[in-house]
């Protein structure tokens, strides 16, 4: 109810973010991205959703595959975390796609 919120004081530029549900696994993935949510929040909010697919795997070889599914589930853009050098990162290092210019 916090898009509604800020909606009652005015603004209207709202965007939603999924960036993965937490897990009691701490194996592979830090997060679970929820595919299902971005179908049910098009069909019933009116915000547009992006997704940050890189938060919500913790892992970049999964990136990609999670960025098609977020798409092709209805997804209205993403955020994609980038370095230009991902080893030399001071955080999130495992996550990040390599950045050329």
């Amino acid at each position: 109810m916090s898009a509604e919120y800020i909606l009652k004081g005015g603004n209207n530029n709202i965007i939603l973010c999924e960036r993965g549900i937490r897990t009691s696994s701490q194996e592979e993935t830090r997060n679970v991205l929820d595919v299902q949510a971005i179908p049910y929040i098009k069909k019933n909010f009116r915000f547009p959703i992006i997704v940050v697919p890189s938060l919500a795997s913790g892992k970049s070889y999964m990136v990609e595959s999670m960025s098609k599914a977020s798409l092709i589930a209805g997804a209205d853009g993403l955020l994609i975390e980038s370095h230009i050098n991902p080893e030399s990162s001071l955080c999130d290092a495992e996550q990040l796609l390599i950045c050329i210019f």
